[in-house]
């Protein structure tokens, strides 16, 4: 699955930076904001040792960075496998920068391993065991 990356126009980038202190999250910033204002993405959840499962995001674009969203996640096109999982709208601006480097860095589109986690109520275990 391809998705072609544009930039979101300045005005709407600029109120989120504060939000964003590292430069490549900076960088990625308006292409991120472009795929939030798309509302949709579509993509595959890569799971060692086994097949792609396919999913399909959607959520209602708000207008700041403070306003809550729900996203939901629809795997393998199976309304039984729907989750959906409410954020502020910063966070998740967050993770679909982290997307934006996974289409560009392994060519697919992908949630980090951390969405998932909040998205499915699991805690991840520390590098120091706690």
């Amino acid at each position: 699955m391809t998705v072609e990356l544009k930039a979101a126009a300045p005005q709407e980038v600029s109120i989120y930076m504060p939000y964003y202190r590292e430069p490549n999250r900076r960088q990625a910033l308006p292409y991120a904001i472009s795929l939030y204002k798309q509302g949709e993405i579509a993509g595959e959840r890569k799971i060692e040792g086994s097949p792609a499962v396919s999913f399909v995001s959607v959520w209602r674009v708000a207008n700041l960075p403070s306003d809550l969203v729900l996203c939901r996640v629809t795997f393998d096109g199976d309304a039984d496998m729907s989750y959906e999982i409410t954020l502020e709208n910063s966070e998740f601006v967050g993770y679909l920068i982290e997307v934006v480097g996974s289409i560009r860095d392994k060519g697919y589109v992908d949630f980090p391993q951390s969405f998932y986690s909040k998205l499915f109520r699991l805690k991840l275990s520390s590098a120091d065991g706690n």
